[in-house]
């Protein structure tokens, strides 16, 4: 079947579950030939799309949908910016979910039913076991409620990937532990098993996902990292930590990169595993210096270099992996039991502790919250970083107030940036906000700073968590009139939804390309 047979069958009022994760292992085809579907109607207006997945996409999903001007609901997570544009115009309901979450929400019907899952997979049985791609994400889920299921066989991906994934889906509601109590535990199945009957039609394709890959890590992110090497050392020595170590979790970008490009270098650090949502180009510094033992995620997001030189290493490397289903990878219960060590980026953070991970200006959506607050708030060890200033220094991570909450205070153990490393626990608001300006803030901002805390204690109407509520967001206030947060470095230009896509491209170096 033609990937246009599919889309000619497709119905105009449609609630679509598709595969992929950051963008890995999603369908290619299928969704551009609806969309040029839409585009040759004579009545565009009568088509709405609905569409989930497990995390961002390529363009070849997310791109062309959206340029169609038809969608109209987009959950859980995105990082295209031709959505990101539409979410920010508000011509777009887009939810942001702890991914941990979204599998519970659609499987007891919160969100509208799935009319079709659109799936890619390196292999299907002729009784129905589908097997994935480099993602697992929400497939499983998607799979098992669709009304009707079309598969994007994509040849491009061998079949050695068979056996790389543990499908296993949580029941819901009481009763429903998850047998898992280290990262190489199996409990599932390598595929998923549908009704052969529900699977109307099989595209072939031949296509290698569209990631971008990475910038090399910069300066600062390699100070960020070995001050979190440095931290993690010192937690051995204490006994906190085993000498083995515990799993780390790290999220996408250049500074998650570079922590475990360090780790690969140094050595200090004899073996690591991983209990992710996202495997990047990274772990091939690890795999090389021999360092990685074992490492679980919903997601292999390579660059066309990477994904080459996996598959070419398959039959080497599967003894080193798991892709688990989001619900399992992501499960709250999961990372408790495993004592994991997390390390997300922070769009800002404030000097209290809580973090912004998601809105420029606290009203411009960059990507989403993602798994960040799953693991987070689970974790045995938060751990956030960021550089302390961007845009040349007009703008400070480190803030009176943040102007949107992600992860309160009472989840962020840890605050890194290229200037140092605030361990935030067991310590009272004021502590930690003067611990957060003498070893993470930019010398360019610490008296800054330091004279709204004086202020804040002056004129707060309490003195647990001072804040002086006429200035708490009147950085932000100058950002958006000046273009900077410091008096001294304004301009006359202000933000616009550029600079949210500069951000953007900052943070999650796995944005699907433009256009």
């Amino acid at each position: 079947m033609s990937a246009d047979d599919v889309a000619q069958r497709m119905p105009e009022q449609i609630t679509i579950g598709a595969s992929g994760f950051t963008p890995a292992g999603y369908p290619k085809v299928i969704p551009g030939a609806y969309a040029q579907r839409i585009q040759n109607s004579k009545n565009p207006e009568n088509f709405s799309i609905n569409l989930y997945t497990g995390a961002s996409t390529g363009d070849e999903l997310d791109g062309v949908l959206a340029r169609t001007g038809r969608m109209k609901l987009r959950i859980p997570y995105q990082s295209h910016p031709d959505l990101r544009k539409l979410i920010n115009k508000g011509k777009l309901n887009f939810i942001d979910m702890h991914l941990s979450h979204v599998g519970r929400y659609i499987r007891e019907g919160i969100f509208p039913s799935i009319d079709v899952a659109i799936v890619e997979a390196c292999d299907v049985t002729p009784d129905g076991r589908i097997y994935l791609t480099n993602s697992s994400g929400m497939s499983g889920t998607y799979l098992s409620l669709a009304k009707d299921i079309y598969i994007e066989l994509n040849e491009a991906h061998p079949l050695d990937m068979k056996g790389l994934h543990d499908i296993y889906l949580p029941e819901l509601h009481t009763g429903r532990p998850i047998n898992i109590d280290y990262v190489d535990d199996r409990i599932g199945t390598p595929y998923v098993r549908v009704n052969p009957e529900r699977i109307k039609g099989i595209v072939l394709t031949n296509n290698f996902d569209s990631s971008k890959g990475f910038k090399e890590p910069d300066e600062a992110s390699f100070k960020i990292a070995n001050h979190i090497l440095d931290f993690i050392l010192h937690e051995v020595e204490h006994g906190r930590i085993p000498k083995g170590l515990l799993p780390f979790q790290s999220g996408v970008g250049n500074v998650a990169n570079a922590v475990l490009a360090c780790i690969a270098k140094d050595n200090r650090f004899k073996s690591i595993e991983m209990y992710t949502e996202v495997i990047q180009d990274s772990i091939f510094d690890l795999l090389d210096s021999g360092k990685l033992r074992f490492a679980s995620t919903t997601a292999l997001t390579f660059s066309p270099e990477g994904q080459t030189r996996f598959f070419k290493e398959l039959n080497e490397l599967k003894s080193k992996f798991i892709l688990r289903p989001m619900e399992i990878s992501n499960n709250p219960e999961v990372i408790r039991r495993m004592g994991l060590i997390t390390m997300n980026t922070a769009l800002e953070a404030d000097i209290y502790g809580n973090v912004n991970s998601t809105h420029v200006l606290g009203s411009s959506m960059m990507n989403g919250i993602g798994g960040s607050g799953d693991f987070t708030r689970n974790a045995y060890i938060s751990i956030f970083m960021a550089p302390s200033v961007a845009k040349g220094g007009k703008i400070s991570a480190f803030v009176p107030m943040v102007s949107h909450v992600d992860h309160n205070e009472h989840s962020v153990q840890i605050m890194v940036s290229e200037q140092g490393l605030a361990d935030l626990r067991a310590k009272s608001p004021k502590e930690r906000a003067r611990i957060i300006i003498d070893k993470c803030v930019h010398p360019t901002y610490k008296d800054l700073l330091k004279d709204y805390v004086r202020d804040a204690q002056r004129n707060s109407f309490a003195q647990h968590t001072p804040h002086d509520l006429k200035q708490a967001l009147s950085w932000h206030v100058r950002l958006q009139e000046t273009g900077s947060m410091h008096p001294d470095h304004q301009e006359t230009k202000q933000p616009t939804s550029k600079d949210t896509e500069k951000a953007a491209k900052k943070m999650d170096q796995t944005a699907a390309p433009k256009k």
